[in-house]
């Protein structure tokens, strides 16, 4: 099955064309073609993605990328061989998942090829099938985490997701990029914070510093962030240090206080299903995090039965290569969405334990949401 996929939810711009065979717990995934434009250089500026400057920008480079990726794959541009289209339908900025759709649908009417409709956070869930060596065991308890999402998600079977628990207000990605923007740092700012938080365990800076742990025994699966980057702004007004030392005892206590609640509150919930997990998957941009994964890779260790599976690196943020296999579980798991010609909707809020599909209108989601 060969398929091209688009990916514009935010500041990526991203293309791929996969060929993809056999089971769904470990697919053959062959990538013929992949491109990627990162924006977030243009939206430094603003300390944060600028909606309507990531649509032009997606409308400005989708084309180019397109051919960059066929001439890749070797395939005609006029009318590739492929088995359909895939494409981001949400979440993420509405303006960015517009342009993505409207291109789909463009290529789906002019090579008279089908349109899929994909959910990002499935896709950040399927990017562990790429490179993986072995079968992925379900039941499975997968932690998402971004710039634009923090989400327990208990994944039944391919397609079956419940959210357990999710951020109430900042998602733990952006949280990062906002401490980091209180230090002076640049955008994005989680990779600095991690890099300086390392630097302060090398060099075993002494610090009595300590953040909340927010709501970590509140005694349900959901997370909070908006108090700990409130403690961290309040420090910083009253010690009123701008020292690089300071910098770094900062960013550690800040990134110890975040692992302690990421571990703490997916440790609960692989103990309070019902059904014992074989499979914990980290995923999203913020498990590219090596403190963050490492303090995971400790907490699978105390279940003997459990196996952690994290995407490969290039993979962790966003990328068409997910959008690809997910649509690929998609299609696998239910053939008749080739035979749907209806129209595609952009859905910012998009739920992943939402029933997606064309008909479902903006409003059942919101509420769902």
């Amino acid at each position: 099955m060969k398929i091209l996929s688009i990916e514009t939810s935010c500041d990526e711009t991203a293309v791929s064309i996969l060929e993809i065979d056999g089971d769904l717990a470990k697919p053959k995934i062959k990538v013929l073609g992949n491109t990627l434009l990162s924006q977030a250089v243009l939206h430094e500026q603003y300390g944060g993605v600028y909606p309507n400057l990531a649509k032009r920008e997606h409308q400005k480079n989708l084309p180019i990328l397109l051919e960059q990726t066929l001439k890749q794959a070797h395939l005609e541009v006029g009318l590739p061989s492929v088995d359909f289209i895939a494409v981001t339908a949400g979440p993420g900025l509405e303006p960015a998942l517009w342009v993505g759709i409207t291109f789909a649908e463009e290529l789906g009417r002019k090579w008279n090829k089908p349109v899929v409709p994909v959910n990002h956070m499935e896709g950040h869930v399927f990017s562990v099938l790429y490179n993986a060596d072995k079968p992925l065991e379900l039941p499975a308890l997968a932690l998402l985490i971004s710039g634009g999402h923090t989400e327990l998600v208990h994944i039944r079977d391919f397609g079956d997701y419940e959210i357990i628990g999710r951020t109430l207000d900042d998602a733990v990605g952006e949280a990062f990029d906002k401490v980091a923007r209180m230090l002076g740092l640049s955008y994005p700012g989680g990779p600095i914070i991690s890099k300086l938080a390392q630097e302060a365990r090398t060099e075993k800076l002494e610090s009595d510093l300590k953040f909340p742990r927010p709501m970590i025994n509140s005694g349900n699966l959901n997370f909070s962030f908006s108090g700990l980057k409130t403690a961290v702004l309040y420090k910083l007004r009253d010690e009123k240090r701008e020292d690089d030392e300071f910098k770094r005892m900062v960013a550690r206590e800040f990134e110890d206080a975040v692992t302690d609640v990421l571990v703490e509150k997916t440790r609960r919930a692989l103990s309070s299903l019902d059904t014992p997990i074989k499979t914990l998957i980290i995923a999203g941009g913020v498990s590219a995090n090596t403190f963050i994964s490492l303090a995971f890779a400790k907490l699978a260790s105390e279940f003997p039965t459990l196996t952690l599976r994290l995407p490969t690196r290039e993979l962790t943020t966003d990328n068409a290569i997910m959008i690809g296999i997910a649509a690929y579980v998609r299609v696998k798991s239910e053939p008749k969405i080739l035979n749907d010609n209806s129209a595609l909707i952009a859905k910012g809020n998009l739920s992943i334990n939402s029933e997606y599909n064309r008909t479902t209108s903006l409003s059942e989601d919101i509420k769902d949401n």
